[in-house]
């Protein structure tokens, strides 16, 4: 089991006595909540049930699933570790690595050395890959070729490629579900900027856009006191005529129209 910093090892602790668990089922979760990049958690441990899981925001799943207090203690710690994670240097860095020729690591180590240690790694046929959470990185071999991809927003906690599938076909999951990927912009092996042969997302649109123009105001038809008869009558018809398109209302017509009859 992977050592903690004295920080780290004083909030397993005091998470433990707060919940009522051991240490071990606390640090179990805690490992869990790392390698899910703090939202997100598998896990196997008597005490808690057996297996579960657990999402940031999601549904939390245990082994003795009609057991509520379990499932709101695995809850809570798992909130309160993924917090712990981001706040707090819980496992303490890793030594230094002597980056070999072409500038990847020695050893087993296939992927660029500046990236450091993976939280996950593995391969399939002739893939394989490594994740680098704290970074934003994913690295993917392919047939002894390495490319490095940034991972934007996603938070992988899943991998799988189908059998009899080509180096490419690695599919990953995340909190937004299923991705491959081409869907991730290219990096230089040193964390460089974007190649050019990835295109950002488009613009949001801008959803500020004017009002429409509104239609000017009706002003009705003036006609003098000493209008003739043949003047009031098409003052009428063409006040009709506007009361029948709706620029008038009934009451706005039924007044004009007695006042236009008055003058007969």
């Amino acid at each position: 089991m992977q050592s903690l910093t004295s920080e780290g090892e004083q909030a397993v602790q005091n998470l433990a006595q707060r919940y009522g668990v051991s240490t071990d089922a606390v640090k179990t979760l805690l490992f869990a909540v790392s390698a899910g990049g703090g939202t997100m958690a598998q896990f196997y441990h008597p005490e808690l049930g057996g297996g579960g899981q657990w999402m940031r925001g999601g549904m939390t799943m245990v082994g003795d699933m009609f057991n509520g207090g379990l499932q709101a203690t695995v809850s809570g710690l798992c909130s309160e570790l993924s917090s712990l994670l981001g706040r707090t240097q819980v496992f303490p860095p890793p030594p230094p690595q002597n980056v070999g020729f072409g500038g990847m690591a020695p050893g087993n180590n296939w992927w660029p050395g500046d990236l450091g240690s993976p939280s996950s790694s593995g391969g399939q046929n002739d893939a394989r890959y490594a994740y680098f959470p704290s970074s934003r990185r994913l690295a993917i071999s392919r047939n002894g070729q390495v490319t490095v991809y940034d991972t934007l927003d996603h938070n992988i906690g899943g991998v799988q490629q189908q059998q009899g599938g080509y180096a490419g076909s690695l599919s990953f999951s995340s909190q937004f579900g299923t991705f491959t990927v081409d869907s991730l912009p290219v990096v230089s092996p040193q964390g460089a900027s974007p190649q050019p042969n990835w295109n950002p997302p488009p613009a949001a649109p801008d959803y500020n856009e004017p009002p429409p123009p509104q239609a000017p105001a009706y002003t009705q038809p003036v006609v003098s006191n000493n209008a003739s008869h043949d003047e009031i009558l098409s003052s009428l018809e063409r006040l009709g005529s506007l009361h029948q398109k709706g620029v008038i209302t009934d009451d706005e017509f039924r007044a004009k129209k007695a006042d236009l009859l008055s003058r007969l």
